[in-house]
């Protein structure tokens, strides 16, 4: 019988220390295949191959689409790129982003719920807000394995606390127990039986892999919500996973309830800091005019254009207070 031979790991801020630990204590004949999805930048290179290879003893490469799964090899997803897997094959595919990133979390672990149900373990560690939640759900719905890094333990602990939050979870520990307990569960035999996950997992991986935009698709998902997408600005499907909120778009786009809530909070900030610096150009140019009527002696025109310069200033000092606000309310923990 065949053992948990598929591991799926997604992490965030502070991964790239967490996922050096976990590789460290793997063994080099590991019975399974591990699959890394760490977000980092579109546009900045990945040296998390090079990195996991120098900590651990298994051979750490980034994954490419087509290539074949090997046992005791570590696949890590590339920049701006999902990372699916299917029976025997990595799909490596540019698809929407899903929870503000691209790789996501969740559309790795969804792909290994639906091709090994059962062989699969999805581990979510350390990192900012909820990415790993669903996906680890779909696995727990294929009969795998749900494990996570104690949030106590954890840099950043929202994206642990989330997966305990939401989902059943097999096995909570510190990160240093982590590695003894997938070899374990690598060599640990699974039995062989049929499974199936949920129509819903099916159809969202298709979406990430095929780039499907048919609402009728989405309407199988959920139902049209009177909300935008913050990034296409197209209508929002409303669905609900358990007792967890999200939305996709048209051209598929995926949120959770606080993945939103952050992205339209970055937009917000965006649009009060353009706010800002139109206010701060409007007073310095009125000034500019006030001092031009003053130069030609018109009054009334002097006084015109202070008044407007005054009111600009005013305006831009209540935003400049509302910037503060919104950087003392980031600030503050969302665990």
């Amino acid at each position: 019988m065949p053992g948990h031979d598929v591991i799926v790991i997604g992490a965030s801020a502070g991964g790239v220390e967490a996922l050096s630990t976990i590789v460290g204590g793997l063994p080099a004949d590991l019975p399974a295949s591990i699959f890394v999805v760490l977000h980092i930048p579109a546009q900045s290179p990945s040296y998390l191959p090079n990195i996991l290879r120098r900590r651990g003893r298994l051979p750490a490469l980034q994954a490419s689409d087509g290539q074949k799964i090997k046992k005791g090899h570590i696949y890590v997803a590339p920049p701006d790129c999902h990372l699916l897997v299917s029976e025997d094959v990595i799909r490596v595919v540019h698809g929407p982003k899903e929870n503000r990133s691209r790789p996501a979390v969740d559309p790795l672990f969804r792909s290994a719920a639906e091709a090994f149900g059962p062989r699969a373990v999805g581990v979510v560690l350390t990192g900012s807000l909820d990415d790993g939640t669903l996906g680890l759900r779909a696995i727990k719905l294929g009969g795998g394995l749900a494990v996570v890094q104690d949030p106590n333990d954890a840099l950043f602990p929202s994206m642990p606390s989330s997966a305990l939050m939401h989902v059943d979870v097999d096995y909570v520990l510190p990160l240093e127990g982590i590695p003894a307990l997938l070899t374990e569960l690598a060599y640990a035999q699974v039995q062989e039986r049929e499974f199936s996950v949920p129509e819903k997992t099916k159809l969202e991986n298709e979406i990430v892999e095929k780039d499907l935009s048919d609402p009728a698709v989405l309407d199988r998902l959920g139902t049209a919500s009177h909300f935008a997408c913050p990034e296409c600005h197209g209508t929002l499907w409303e669905m609900h996973d358990g007792n967890l909120l999200r939305f996709r778009c048209r051209v598929g786009h995926a949120y959770t309830a606080d993945s939103m809530l952050a992205e339209h909070n970055e937009s917000l900030e965006g649009a009060l800091w353009a706010a800002l610096r139109a206010l701060e150009e409007s007073a310095s140019l009125s000034l500019r005019m006030a001092e031009r009527a003053r130069d030609q002696n018109h009054r009334h025109v002097v006084e015109r254009f202070m008044a407007k310069a005054n009111e600009a200033q005013a305006n831009a000092e209540l935003v400049r207070k509302l910037l503060m606000t919104q950087d003392e309310l980031t600030e503050q923990p969302t665990e």
